[in-house]
């Protein structure tokens, strides 16, 4: 959630607090109009050869770099909007993409975009995503540090940070709905629920720490069973395993959609009544969830709401509103219960 803006002090290289310099910045250090310093640095004229050799020397030093919004204001071109996902396949990233094209087309923005999850060349492709881009959002991960370093002056919106981030940030919280699933776990008698993590051994997602955690205080004493891939065929190949062993079981919380409708599918296959049986949650809340008998509960998110504060944060850095980093730069959209069938 925003809060106010932090009040910081100048680097000693007279970077702007927002780490990125603005024309008003330039314009303040040449000591001329903002005007004048859109014609220099756009080859216009009305201005002498003297005060244009002034303000692009000001404008190097001080590493400015004219967005292309700002060039599109003067010259008629568009601005340009750079947004990184990590798995088309998975079809949360599209569903994000077409929340993020269709809200920037209403800006007047166009989009572009890279996949980097299985890209052997990920730092190309986003230093190229960078270099022909005003601004890069995007889900960067444990390689934002290098990437950050990689876009250079370029700002960037990180969704859904795995960590505090150092530059602006939409973040997707699922605690408070998962909060309301659990005492609706109770509410219908569920005794042994399961949690269906995309991790590693020893090393649970932030969201499976969630819902273990949701679950301890209510006096569950949760399984936690990992899955290296959050894909429809992991989460049906380890239900397989799973109600192999017979144990007691009465609701399946997986870690997102796609792998709930896996479980969906190894249940069916099993002859197991969802959600007479097993009550089978997801998350995200993907359109898919209601095309499936039976319709998949889930935490579902807002991905125009994710799409509309990312935008409102690249537009608000690139007019030199917001600052590059801080708490004016940090926004949150949660997730709500979507009770269907399956639960």
């Amino acid at each position: 959630m925003a809060g106010p803006p932090r009040l910081t002090r100048s680097p000693p290289d007279g970077t702007p607090p927002g780490g990125r310099a603005t024309i008003i910045d330039v314009a303040a250090a040449a000591g001329v109009s903002r005007q004048t310093v859109t014609r220099a640095m756009n080859g216009m004229s009305g201005i002498s050869a003297t005060t244009k050799e002034r303000v692009l020397a000001v404008a190097a030093s001080l590493d400015y770099r004219p967005s292309r919004f700002g060039r599109g204001l003067v010259t008629g071109g568009d601005h340009q909007l750079g947004l990184v996902v990590n798995d088309l396949r998975n079809p949360y990233t599209p569903q994000l993409a077409s929340a993020v094209f269709r809200l920037a087309a209403e800006q007047g923005w166009n989009v572009m975009l890279a996949d980097v999850d299985l890209a052997s060349d990920a730092d190309r492709m986003v230093q190229a995503l960078g270099a022909q881009t005003d601004v890069v959002i995007g889900y960067l991960g444990s390689r934002r540090h290098r990437w950050s370093e990689v876009l250079g002056n370029v700002p960037m919106v990180e969704l859904d940070p795995s960590s505090d981030p150092p530059t602006a940030a939409v973040w997707i919280d699922p605690s408070d709905a998962i909060e309301t699933l659990a005492d609706h776990l109770v509410a219908t008698g569920v005794r042994h629920p399961l949690v269906l993590d995309n991790s590693s051994a020893g090393h649970p997602s932030a969201r499976g720490v969630l819902m273990l955690d949701a679950l301890r205080r209510r006096g569950y004493l949760p399984e936690l069973v990992h899955a290296a891939h959050g894909t429809a065929e992991c989460g049906a190949e380890e239900t397989v395993r799973i109600l192999a062993r017979k144990r007691r079981l009465d609701a399946i919380l997986a870690f997102n959609d796609v792998m709930a409708l896996g479980v969906l599918q190894a249940c069916r296959r099993a002859g197991v009544d969802v959600p007479g049986d097993v009550r089978v949650v997801g998350v995200d809340g993907l359109p898919l969830g209601a095309l499936v008998s039976p319709t998949l509960t889930t935490l579902a998110v807002d991905l125009d709401a994710v799409a509309r504060e990312a935008l409102d944060l690249a537009l608000g850095m690139l007019a030199g509103e917001l600052p590059r980093h801080g708490a004016a730069v940090q926004r949150t959209v949660r997730h709500s219960l979507l009770l269907r069938d399956s639960a």
